[in-house]
């Protein structure tokens, strides 16, 4: 695993308005890593990833990609970099089949005459490998996406981030609405991912489910970093305590 970061944050700020939602967060994100970010609601969480994936630009702090600073002015420009972000509404199309969700805007096409169409047997073909490669068996590419699972769906947009050239893969709660089993195997996706070289940063307030996959911990707690610790260097009793205020409340409980 490459010890130079692909992504570096260094002390951001972000404000709105009167509102600090981010002050003085610092992160890196290395290569074939999986980096898991912690906090409970209001924490900052939403912020720092949209800033990340370029939605956001950060009022104070630096942010590098391989080494560089780098501004970027809006989601193409994080795609441009190699960062992709799934989001928990996974930006899918129910109606549509798997592939055409799978391949929406950079269909591979054919000429028919002077018509060029999508290449369906190609198109297909990639798609049902790709799944595949990750441990999903498809029944059929052309079955709408709205009657998979909600790991399925969750899989797909994680295949096709990866697929697309995905370098940092920015899961947003990938597992808030999903059972146990569909979890564990968004869970086993994220490992395969992993061993393609891809840094993931996992988005959580489930401490069980960063810990299954996680190399890295950070924790936010009202738009700053709690501290972060690499996996054996600390459990579960002391990540949840770390995001649930214990420290605060304990502080509260002391002072009467």
């Amino acid at each position: 695993m490459s010890t130079s970061p692909l992504m570096e944050l260094t002390d951001i700020h972000k404000s709105f308005g009167n509102v600090n939602a981010l002050r003085g967060v610092s992160i890196s994100i290395n290569r074939g890593e999986c980096h898991c970010l912690l906090g409970d609601n209001g924490a900052g969480k939403s912020t720092l990833i949209k800033i990340m994936s370029g939605v956001h630009q950060p009022t104070a702090g630096q942010v590098n990609i391989n080494g560089k600073p780098t501004v970027m002015q809006g989601p193409r420009e994080a795609i441009d970099s190699g960062i992709a972000t799934v989001y928990q509404d996974l930006a899918l199309i129910p109606l549509m089949s798997v592939s055409r969700n799978f391949w929406l805007g950079r269909e591979l096409t054919k000429k028919i005459g002077p018509i060029a169409v999508m290449d369906f047997d190609k198109c297909n073909s990639i798609l049902m490998s790709e799944m595949e490669k990750i441990g999903i068996q498809l029944r059929d590419p052309s079955q709408s996406i709205g009657t998979l699972s909600g790991g399925e769906r969750q899989t797909v947009a994680i295949a096709r981030a990866v697929f697309f050239g995905a370098e940092i893969l920015i899961l947003d709660e990938p597992t808030s609405a999903l059972g146990v089993y569909q979890t564990a195997n968004v869970l086993k996706t994220v490992e395969k991912v992993r061993e393609k070289g891809v840094a993931v940063v996992f988005i959580s307030h489930n401490v069980s489910h960063a810990l299954a996959v996680g190399d890295k911990f950070t924790v936010l707690s009202r738009g700053e970093t709690l501290g972060t610790a690499l996996a054996g260097e600390i459990n579960y009793e002391e990540l949840q305590f770390m995001m649930s205020g214990n420290k605060e409340l304990s502080a509260l409980k002391n002072s009467k």
